[in-house]
């Protein structure tokens, strides 16, 4: 069996742990794949950690133990989540983006995988450090960005319907009121999609009220989860006053003037502290 240079193997475990972040991996699986001794796969391991530390890209923790491991902790530094945040921006507030009844068209930034990536990585790095077993989001847009963020801590997606599918088998249903139209609503999540008493984080693409974020919250208590946290891509300035309280946000829609075409978004000065 192929014999790999500790270069090679660095190179290579860099590539595993970035593809596959807040996994645990045994050092059984490295030393098969790189026939290596596990006391060599340690050393090398030492090494990235190191490494990861000094890029500020994030952390390796090991796990001692006859079988031991490690797992990559993906975050995002503040000279990296400020560039994003400014990027993010500068795409969100193009004037072409107005569309007639006061709307920002949003599809195609939520559709890039680039755009996307970049939201989940702020997203996941506010709440690695969180026990979580699901992502819940409602149709449609804020189903990438919840994907992603998935993908980056581990945990998979439940997503919340507006209407009752048939291929989604039992379902249950809310009603809920809208934060900005005061419109009562329903919205629906399949009896499979979720477990019972399990931890989630809410993730939505916007927010002007809270009232689909409130609508996902009491819905998640009827699974006895307990939402640990909320988090948007894009909230309004008003009504100052949400329908709910603990949430984060990337970004802050603070004016819209569609006549003139101006749309004025800031980055969320609270991820920068």
């Amino acid at each position: 069996m192929k014999k790999y240079k500790r270069n090679q193997r660095i190179g290579a475990l860099m590539k595993i742990f970035a593809e596959k972040p807040n996994y645990v991996f045994s050092y059984n699986y490295f030393s098969e794949i790189f026939n290596a001794a596990k006391s060599t796969i340690s050393e090398d391991i030492t090494i990235v950690k190191e490494l990861v530390s000094e890029l500020e890209c994030g952390r390796i923790d090991t796990i001692s133990g006859s079988s031991g491991g490690a797992v990559f902790i993906p975050y995002v530094s503040i000279k990296e989540k400020t560039e994003i945040l400014s990027e993010l921006c500068e795409v969100f507030s193009q004037k072409n983006r107005i569309v007639a009844g006061g709307f920002i068209y949003t599809t195609d930034l939520f559709n890039n995988p680039n755009v996307v990536s970049n939201i989940a990585k702020i997203i996941a790095s506010e709440f690695n450090h969180i026990d979580i077993d699901y992502i819940i989001t409602a149709e449609t847009k804020g189903i990438p960005v919840a994907i992603m963020t998935a993908q980056k801590l581990n945990v998979p997606v439940a997503v919340i319907r507006r209407n009752n599918k048939v291929t989604e088998g039992a379902t249950v249903s809310i009603n809920y009121v809208s934060g900005s139209s005061k419109n009562i609503q329903t919205m629906s999540l399949s009896k499979r999609s979720l477990k019972q008493n399990s931890k989630v984080l809410i993730v939505d693409d916007f927010m002007k009220g809270g009232g689909t974020a409130k609508g996902m919250s009491d819905m998640m208590n009827e699974f006895n989860a307990e939402v640990v946290g909320t988090a948007v891509v894009i909230e309004t300035l008003a009504p100052e006053i949400k329908l709910i309280d603990n949430y984060m946000s990337l970004l802050v829609l603070k004016n819209m003037d569609e006549k003139e075409g101006i749309i004025e978004i800031e980055p969320n000065m609270k991820l920068l502290k």
